[in-house]
């Protein structure tokens, strides 16, 4: 967030990711370590720094309207410090909590399973949820940032379903041995003559 550079700002994040999936080794989440590894870092963070090194953005541009929305910003902020106090100031241990600690763990159902089955049976309809909200984002994304261009040709799917073979194709009746000139599609082919300042020794003789 401090970094002026954007570049910097993604390598940074890249940084995060990678300190991130060490934090979950440490705690015995192998899977979700090298699913960060290889779903964050290696697609969507350098999606961003092809982005930001692809684009020809215009920072000072975007920084012009900085202080107009800085009330908004700063309600915003407001309320995302609030939401965090709640969280930090307003947790408590559960009473079972120490007990689960020293549980032993189970030994014939690894991490990957153990984190299917939770997902996929006491929260499935949280994580469906989470992929449709997912889903309705991109497509968000995808129609604001899509500009209609008017010298941009397009398919017309109804017209081209709709169309008969007589508005696209001429049936003609060829007589056997005819040409292309007798069908009165023949182009001559043009000659270029010399030009003027072309000495004539250049021409052989019976040349034309």
């Amino acid at each position: 967030m401090t970094s002026r550079n954007p570049v910097h700002a993604v390598l940074f994040l890249i940084l995060a990711f990678f300190n991130a999936a060490g934090l979950f080794l440490i705690a015995g989440a192998e899977f979700l370590a090298m699913i960060l590894v290889i779903v964050y870092v290696g697609a969507v963070a350098v999606l961003f720094l092809f982005v930001v090194m692809m684009l020809d953005v215009d920072f000072v541009q975007l920084r012009e309207g900085f202080q107009r929305y800085a009330p908004v910003g700063f309600v915003v902020g407001l309320a995302l410090a609030g939401e965090l106090g709640l969280v930090l100031f307003g947790w408590q241990v559960a009473p079972g909590a120490a007990d689960l600690r020293v549980s032993a763990t189970p030994v014939d159902v690894d991490n990957t399973r153990a984190l299917g089955q939770v997902l996929y049976t006491d929260y499935v309809y949280l994580f469906q949820i989470a992929g449709l909200i997912l889903l309705v984002a991109m497509i968000g994304a995808i129609v604001l940032t899509h500009r209609r261009r008017a010298d941009t040709r397009r398919q017309q799917i109804t017209q081209q379903q709709t169309r008969v073979v007589a508005d696209t194709l001429e049936v003609l009746l060829v007589r056997s041995g005819a040409g292309v000139q007798e069908l009165g599609i023949y182009r001559p082919k043009v000659i270029e003559a010399p030009e003027e300042h072309e000495p004539l020794e250049h021409h052989a003789a019976g040349e034309h």
